[in-house]
């Protein structure tokens, strides 16, 4: 065999072997769950969970394209909660408890985008880490 004819049969095999869903097996429906907000300087983060904290969907700015500064802002935080959502839905996530870290401001867009894309919010809950005191700071510059 030449070399050609072996590629062409290892990329057949390949095609073959790729791993399917299975028809039939249900999915695990999870009508209550959370969903943490991630909102930074430079990107916003949606991830969604059970109330276990095993993740069934996330999103990010970064993933669905946008670059550079546009990924902190509402609209970007808006689209990343629509893509996040729609990855669920087979799911039948309804109820979600809200848990939001950071200051950026894709905050409130993300929540109130929950809520337009079908989500009932059940509570808001900021888990922002405040500095009780912080790291010593550096000793005066003396020139």
């Amino acid at each position: 065999m030449t070399k050609t004819t072996e590629k062409t049969e290892k990329i057949e095999t390949a095609e073959k072997a790729k791993p399917r869903a299975k028809k039939g097996k249900a999915v695990k429906q999870i009508s209550r769950g959370r969903a943490y907000i991630q909102a930074t300087y430079n990107n916003t983060i949606v991830t969604l969970t059970d109330f276990t904290g095993n993740v069934i969907g996330w999103s990010s700015a970064g993933k669905l394209g946008f670059r550079g500064p546009k990924k902190a802002t509402p609209y970007a935080a808006s689209i990343i909660v629509k893509d996040a959502v729609d990855k669920v839905k087979n799911y039948g996530l309804q109820e979600v408890q809200v848990f939001v870290k950071g200051v950026g401001a894709g905050r409130e867009a993300a929540v109130r985008a929950l809520y337009a894309n079908g989500l009932n919010i059940l509570a808001i809950k900021d888990i922002t880490p405040i500095p009780h005191n912080g790291c010593r700071p550096p000793k005066v510059r003396r020139v």
